[in-house]
């Protein structure tokens, strides 16, 4: 498994990195929130294996939870909010064309990185 990506919510870690697609395990810790942000090139799948938060996908939230599953078309704002006491653990699931982190556009960062 590759190394921890440190971010101010958490970490994330590349499990597969293809042509076609990419894998990551995301750690939010409780009250991190990633920033609200969409991207151009790929849509994201977002599957919970453990604690708990708040999906915010185009306005609408969902509550994510053990065992629960997201769909984030491309082009749609979204955000990923740790609401719960534990770490929540996503495994994120990309398709599309490209999957650079420089296909983030950030609107909104708690973290002022936006």
């Amino acid at each position: 498994m590759e190394e921890k990506n440190l971010r101010p919510w958490g970490y994330y870690q590349i499990l597969s990195d293809a042509a076609d697609h990419k894998v990551k395990r995301i750690l939010v810790v409780p009250g991190g929130t990633l920033s609200l942000q969409r991207h151009t090139k790929r849509a994201e799948h977002w599957y919970a294996v453990s604690g708990s938060g708040d999906a915010t996908i185009d306005g609408e939230v969902c509550l994510l939870s053990a065992g629960s599953a997201v769909d984030i078309p491309k082009g749609a704002t979204h955000r990923l909010e740790n609401t719960g006491s534990e770490d929540l653990v996503i495994i994120e699931v990309q398709t599309g064309t490209y999957f650079g982190e420089d296909d983030i556009e950030r609107l909104e960062d708690k973290y002022g990185r936006a």
